[in-house]
């Protein structure tokens, strides 16, 4: 391993035992699963989080939105590619308010600094996933393939960073996307499951979650791709990309045949918006390293 994806690590466990971190996904799910219930969800209007985070984002970079129109104007499920923690408030900043779209994403990487939690708080709309992060699992095979400088390391996140993969979880999750859908929302998914390394890749085969969603609940899935995001810098151009829509026949209980079809027309889908041969920008890199820590 790195030294880079180690002390990405350390951050991680540090954001895992950060009691701000853990207070706020507890009580955003708490109200999800309200919600579910009893539709109430505290939230701002899509306007309002749309303006605030356009602001902060149109303030360091220059964004490119291109077949914006491809979008439907009613609930969808959008097919992201992953690349930096910024991709979510990107993708909010410039899709439009209505319908309101949800993020499902990676409780740690939404809500580990304090700015990311004051506008999450105020503006709503993230259902927080609590997982094991790849780079994780590797530090705790290595610390037990005999790498005694991971040990410390290895045992702490064994302690302290949930895998993510208990049933009551992944039904509690369902549920809740299943709800948001069924009253006129949006879900906005990553389906590679991790951050890219490259720009231009998707990490495949892809996690079954988006499509399983979209054959359930008869909604058309979005692919998106974003460019430029792997590595940011100030005023640097950053692409959201839409594709054409994707239909899938209503199944209330998908076969293997259908979700396995799905995913290949899904991948395909998101690679060909994907830039064959993209090249990193050349020259000064303004703020380059505070940018990418800011937003990590």
């Amino acid at each position: 391993m790195t030294a880079a994806a180690i002390q990405r690590v350390r951050e991680g466990l540090a954001a895992s035992v950060d009691p701000s971190v853990r207070e706020m996904m507890t009580k955003t799910l708490q109200q999800l699963t309200a919600m579910t219930v009893e539709d109430s969800e505290p939230r701002v209007s899509g306007e309002v989080r749309r303006f605030v985070l356009r602001s902060l984002i149109h303030t360091c970079f220059r964004i490119r939105v291109e077949y914006l129109d491809k979008l439907p104007q009613k609930p969808a499920i959008l097919a992201v590619n992953h690349l930096h923690h910024i991709d979510p408030f990107l993708l909010l900043s410039e899709i439009p308010p209505h319908p309101y779209y949800y993020i499902l994403g990676d409780a740690r990487t939404l809500y580990n600094q304090w700015w990311k939690r004051l506008i999450l708080r105020f503006a709503g709309g993230v259902i927080p996933l609590a997982r094991i992060w790849k780079e994780e699992s590797a530090v705790i095979a290595q610390a037990q393939a005999g790498r005694q400088d991971l040990v410390e390391l290895a045992t702490a996140i064994q302690e302290n960073v949930p895998t993510g993969k208990d049933i009551q979880t992944l039904r509690q999750i369902d549920n809740i996307v299943m709800t948001i859908i069924e009253r006129g929302d949006g879900i906005v998914l990553f389906p590679e499951g991790r951050l890219g390394d490259t720009e231009g890749q998707l990490h495949v085969p892809l996690k079954r979650g988006t499509v399983i969603y979209a054959l359930k609940s008869g909604v058309p899935i979005v692919p998106i791709a974003l460019i430029g995001t792997h590595d940011l810098f100030f005023r640097k151009k950053l692409t959201i990309r839409f594709g054409e829509p994707l239909y899938f026949p209503h199944s209330s209980i998908p076969k293997r045949q259908e979700v396995d079809a799905a995913i290949v027309l899904l991948q395909n889908a998101m690679l060909a918006l994907l830039p064959p041969n993209y090249q990193e920008p050349t020259g000064i890199k303004l703020f380059r390293n505070f940018l990418n820590h800011l937003f990590w």
